[in-house]
């Protein structure tokens, strides 16, 4: 991208900011904070009460995980819809929408009354997850574009604090004993009304490139996207098995208690939460490049450190160094996958999305079959060679495009 065109669509993306739009450059950052926090509280609050859920409904683990895969079949078959909507209709009204449709669908999995009637409302709840953080990743790179600062990293810190403070508010809701139908429902409503008050600070911001087809084909991405999709693959996937064997690992391979086995996984996302809120300011340091490597190199190296470890006091500053390694990679190949694709942030941003999701679905199985066949600190090691493969592969996204990284 030279020059020229660079100030042509910051031109273009700052004079078409809604008219009301005396809105401060401020009014617009918080507007999409407000979103990616938004996001947060609503998974959170779901994942936190599934055990109520569960118990409420009498389901057996294998019920329940049945049920579970409503969430992904949603969000499989939303993401890739979401990223053209967005390239027609644009990303402002595609995140207030995807946002209204996440809020309502939250309350739909407490009322259930059997497990069929939970997948139903959890493939509606993963359909609205996966089309949201589409339509709010695509905003987020309109805005970026328009600010001409890097804030990417910053936005994906409100979804990390926003899970935190999920977490956190639920478990005290749950304590009080409160059912999830009631909880859900007045969340709802909360999240609602923030949706409600910053909706109108959000930017408009339809891409001036042709239109896509109505069915996009993998084939015609640009090879920058293709390789920034393989990225997105490999960390999703890494994230996925940590989020789902890192307990196991510190309870059943370094005989850790069950409180300690827990906290494996809370220090990779209290470190990936921190990282995150200083990631913009480390990549105007070092450069988008060297942030993707030497984030991959550190949580290869953290991984590392946890599977050579002998007790849990040694792998638990180990998971904390992969969850700051993988802080900042995502944003960085969010923020250029959507601008790999000639059309627009909608569909460069599924693309990414779209795959990276596949690969943190595919990343528990795969590492319990490797598990199975051989032992689990094997199949953690091709985590860590999947942790590594971002810094080797950033290389050839910036041959092919000098300019993707902004």
């Amino acid at each position: 991208m030279t020059g020229a065109s660079t100030e042509s669509t910051t031109s273009a993306l700052r004079s078409s900011i809604p008219s009301a739009a005396a809105f401060s450059r401020a009014a617009i950052w918080w507007a999409v904070v407000a979103r990616f926090l938004i996001h947060g509280l609503v998974i959170s609050t779901w994942v936190s009460r599934i055990p109520a859920v569960k118990a409420s409904l009498g389901l057996s683990d294998g019920a329940l995980g049945l049920a579970l895969l409503g969430t992904a079949i949603g969000s499989i078959a939303a993401i890739p819809a979401c990223g053209w909507l967005v390239s027609i209709a644009g990303s402002r009204s595609a995140c207030i929408w995807t946002s209204v449709g996440l809020c309502v669908a939250l309350p739909a999995p407490a009322f259930a009354t059997n497990a069929v009637m939970l997948f139903a409302a959890l493939t509606i709840f993963g359909a609205m997850a996966g089309a949201n953080d589409v339509a709010m990743n695509a905003q987020a790179v309109s805005v970026e574009k328009f600010l001409g600062s890097r804030t990417m990293s910053r936005f994906h810190a409100m979804f990390s604090v926003g899970g935190i403070a999920g977490a956190a508010a639920d478990g005290l809701v749950g304590s009080w004993g409160i059912d999830p139908r009631r909880h859900f429902l007045a969340a709802a409503l909360l999240f609602l009304l923030v949706s409600a008050i910053t909706s109108p600070l959000l930017m408009e911001a339809r891409s001036e490139q042709k239109k896509p087809a109505s069915r996009i084909r993998i084939a015609a991405f640009p090879p920058a996207l293709l390789v920034l999709c393989a990225i997105g693959f490999c960390v999703f996937l890494s994230e996925g098995a940590i989020a789902d064997w890192t307990a196991v690992y510190i309870r059943q391979i370094l005989h850790a208690s069950p409180g300690t086995a827990a906290a494996g996984y809370a220090v990779s996302s209290a470190a990936m939460a921190i990282f995150r809120l200083s990631g913009d300011a480390i990549t105007n340091r070092l450069g988008p490049v060297w942030t993707v490597r030497g984030g991959g190199t550190l949580a290869a190296t953290g991984l590392v450190t946890s599977i050579l470890a002998h007790s849990a006091g040694w792998a638990l500053p180990g998971f904390a160094l992969a969850g700051a390694g993988f802080s900042s990679i995502i944003p960085l190949v969010f923020a250029a996958g959507g601008r790999a694709s000639a059309a627009g942030e909608g569909v460069g941003v599924a693309a990414v999305g779209g795959l990276g999701y596949l690969g943190f679905l595919a990343g528990p199985p795969a590492i319990g079959g490797i598990a199975e066949l051989t032992s689990l600190r094997i199949g953690l090691v091709v985590v860590v060679a999947l942790s590594a493969a971002p810094a080797l592969l950033v290389g050839t996204v910036e041959k092919q495009n000098p300019k993707i990284f902004g």
